[in-house]
C-alpha cells in the first residue's frame, strides 16, 4: 500500500501533507511513501531527510500513478487530475461545497474523494481536525501580525515618565482561532473582549481572561455538530448596537467569524469603522469567504479613516512548518481509522460516521 505527496503551487500553499516525521510513522504501520523531489525544500527540509526516513523520491507523474492513496492540501490541478488513474483515495481539505464539478471529475475515474473539512465534531475525530489544527496557529499569528501593525505597545507599562495604558483588543468569533487570539493576546498583556453568537463561547472566553459582549435576550446560535450557525435579524441588529458602543474605545480587533459552506457574516459595519480612533487596526481571518468587517479584500491592506483593515487568507503560508507538522499528523490518523492493518488494506466502511460524512459524493 503505497502513500504519496506532490509538490502544491507554491505561490499559493507553502504547507505540505507529509513530513519526515509522519514518513517513519506510515512506514512503520506498514505503509510505503512516495513523495515528488524537492516536496520540503522551501521548508528547509531536503530530499535526504525524507530518504533517511526510508521514503522513495521520483517525479510527480510516477508518484500520482504508483500512489494508492494521495494526500495534498488543495485539489490537484488539472493536468494532475488527468494522470489519476482508476481505484485510488485522495485525501485533503477541497472546500467541497465550492468544488463539486472538479471533485465529480476525479470521482468519476472511480475515486474516493475524502474532503477533510467535513469533518464531523466528535471525540474520537479531535485528533483529525484540520480545522482546530490550522485555525489555532491563524489565531495566534493574527495577534502577532495584528500588534507588530499597531503603532503603540500593548501592555500596561509604569515608568518614572508615566503610565502607558494597555491596548485593548475585540476578538469577534470564539472558536478555536479566536479562543488562541484571546489567550495570545492577553499573554501579551492586553485587554480583551470577545463576542461569538453561541453562548457556550462565555465560560471559555471568560477562563481565559477575557470579557464576553453578551448580546441582550441572545439565543444560542449553535448547530449540533459546534458549529455557529446564522444569527436572525433580530440578533444581528442588537449585536450591531452593542458592537457600535465597544468599537470606540477598541484599538486592535481580530476577526475570526465564519459560517460553514456560506459567506462570512458581516459584522463590523462601515459606521462602526467611521467611529473607531484613528490608528487601530482591524485584522481580518474571514478575507477569504468576504471578511467579517466592511471594506475587508483578500490579501490587501486598506485604511478606512484612519484605521488600517488587513484582509489575510493566506495567514497559514506565514507559518508554513508548524502548520504542515500539524496538518500531516492529522491525515495520518485519518488514514489510520481507514487502514486495516491485519489484512493491509484500505476499508471504507460507511457506518464510520467519521468516514461517511467526509467521503465527497
Amino acid at each position: 500500500m503505497i502513500i504519496g505527496t506532490v509538490s502544491e503551487n507554491k505561490e499559493l500553499e507553502k504547507r505540505i501533507s507529509i513530513t519526515p516525521e509522519i514518513a517513519k510513522k506510515y512506514i512503520s504501520n506498514g505503509f510505503e511513501v512516495m513523495i515528488e523531489k524537492d516536496l520540503a525544500t522551501h521548508l528547509g527540509i531536503p530530499d535526504k531527510e525524507f530518504l533517511e526516513e526510508g521514503c522513495k523520491i521520483d517525479s510527480r507523474e510516477n508518484v500520482l500513478n504508483k500512489s494508492n492513496i494521495i494526500l495534498q492540501l488543495n485539489l490537484p490541478d488539472e493536468k494532475s487530475t488527468n494522470i489519476l488513474n482508476e481505484n485510488k483515495i485522495l485525501i485533503g481539505n477541497f472546500n467541497s461545497s465550492l468544488n463539486k464539478e472538479v471533485i465529480a471529475k476525479i470521482s468519476n475515474k472511480n475515486i474516493n474523494v475524502f474532503s477533510m473539512e467535513l469533518l464531523p465534531r466528535i471525540t474520537r475525530a479531535q485528533s483529525m481536525d484540520i480545522l482546530s489544527s490550522q485555525a489555532n496557529l491563524a489565531g495566534y499569528k493574527a495577534v502577532l501580525d495584528s500588534f507588530a501593525m499597531f503603532k503603540k505597545a500593548i501592555p500596561m507599562m509604569m515608568t518614572a515618565a508615566g503610565t502607558i495604558s494597555a491596548a485593548k483588543v475585540l476578538v469577534v468569533g470564539a472558536g478555536v482561532a479566536g479562543l488562541q487570539a484571546i489567550a495570545t493576546a492577553k499573554r501579551m498583556g492586553a485587554i480583551v473582549f470577545a463576542t461569538d453568537v453561541r453562548l457556550a463561547s462565555k465560560e471559555q472566553v471568560e477562563s481565559l481572561g477575557g470579557k464576553f459582549l453578551v448580546v441582550e435576550g441572545a439565543e444560542n446560535l449553535e448547530t449540533e455538530g459546534g458549529y455557529a450557525k446564522e444569527a436572525t435579524e433580530e440578533f444581528k441588529k442588537k449585536q450591531e448596537e452593542l458592537l457600535a458602543e465597544t468599537l470606540k474605545k477598541i484599538d486592535v480587533v481580530i476577526c475570526t467569524a465564519l459560517i460553514p459552506g456560506k459567506k462570512a457574516p458581516k459584522i463590523i459595519q462601515e459606521n462602526m469603522i467611521k467611529n473607531m480612533k484613528p490608528g487601530s487596526v482591524i485584522y481580518d481571518l474571514a478575507a477569504s469567504q468576504g471578511g467579517n468587517a466592511a471594506f475587508t479584500e483578500a490579501d490587501k491592506i486598506i485604511e478606512k479613516n484612519g484605521v488600517t483593515i488587513v484582509g489575510e487568507s493566506t495567514i497559514l503560508n506565514k507559518l508554513p512548518t508548524s502548520a504542515s507538522n500539524l496538518y500531516a499528523k492529522n491525515l495520518f490518523n485519518f488514514v489510520l481509522n481507514l487502514y486495516d492493518k491485519d489484512n493491509k488494506k484500505i476499508n471504507i466502511n460507511l457506518e464510520d460516521e467519521i468516514v461517511s460524512k467526509t467521503l465527497v459524493k
